[in-house]
């Protein structure tokens, strides 16, 4: 007397057009380098990197700004814009919103990039990023500032509200490699 079959189990079909039993080979792993997560995809373009906390194409010799200079960006600017009057810190941030930065982030050796171009960001985004993105933050006070600061701790790519806003990612760039890539590409 025979059993039935157990449905639970994939049967191998007999003879199937595998010579493994029925079933297809395995796909091989991804190439180093390829894709988000592991998975395959586009491979990363000349002179840029794949990383992988954040998931982003970033270019060689910058990576992503850490929790802790960030924060520190954000106190530095208060200091600046006292020793400069205010007005000389407006002025200062019309100059270099053009290098994607702001004078806090000038000083610490960071800028914004923004990886849907793989460019740094020009002055209009810079605009968008700093005006528009910041009154938003400021819009309902306290609590809205104290989001774009969680969402900054936990996002794979550190981004706060106004990065989110703008499309931009902060990365620590102590070499300056990117002033090379100006709108027009490295």
């Amino acid at each position: 007397m025979t059993q039935p079959p157990d449905w639970n189990v994939q049967q191998p079909a007999p003879g199937g057009p595998y010579p493994t039993g029925g079933f297809p080979p395995p796909a091989p792993p991804p190439a180093p380098g390829y894709g988000y997560a592991g998975g395959p995809s586009a491979p990363v373009p000349p002179g840029m990197y794949f990383d992988q906390v954040s998931g982003l194409n970033l270019p060689q010799g910058v990576q992503l700004a850490s929790v802790g200079r960030r924060i520190g960006a954000y106190f530095l600017a208060i200091p600046l814009a006292i020793a400069t009057l205010i007005i000389g810190y407006v002025v200062w941030g019309l100059i270099v919103w053009g290098r994607g930065q702001t004078p806090a982030l000038q000083v610490l050796g960071m800028r914004c990039w923004r990886p849907e171009t793989r460019r740094v960001s020009s002055f209009w985004w810079m605009a968008l990023r700093e005006i528009v993105g910041r009154f938003v933050e400021g819009l309902i006070g306290l609590i809205t500032l104290l989001a774009s600061f969680i969402i900054m701790l936990t996002s794979r790519e550190r981004r706060c509200l106004h990065d989110l806003i703008a499309g931009t990612v902060v990365v620590h760039d102590p070499e300056k490699i990117l002033d090379q890539w100006s709108s027009a590409g490295p």
